[in-house]
């Protein structure tokens, strides 16, 4: 997956920026995103601070990992019924 050159303290640096009242092209071009990329940030992360950023990004790590060794186990167990049935 591509990684996002912007982390949770810039991204909350441009939401704040328009929020103060900058017009929101002018925020669009001045750090060079597009219209999708600023309401899709506005969307998951309007109201919050740096420090819950932080946390909902560790969280969805976190999810990322436990669904990957959900999805592995269920391989594995998938392949031992094969097995078992076979015999």
């Amino acid at each position: 997956m591509r990684r996002s050159r912007f982390t949770e303290a810039p991204i909350m640096g441009v939401l704040r920026e328009q929020g103060a009242g900058g017009a929101t092209a002018e925020v669009w071009r001045w750090h060079a995103i597009s219209e999708q990329t600023f309401y899709r940030w506005k969307a998951k992360y309007s109201g919050m601070s740096v420090s819950d950023t932080q946390k909902l990004k560790a969280l969805e790590d976190e999810n990322r990992r436990l669904k990957k060794l959900l999805a592995e186990s269920m391989l594995d167990v998938a392949a031992l019924k094969d097995l078992l049935g076979k015999n």
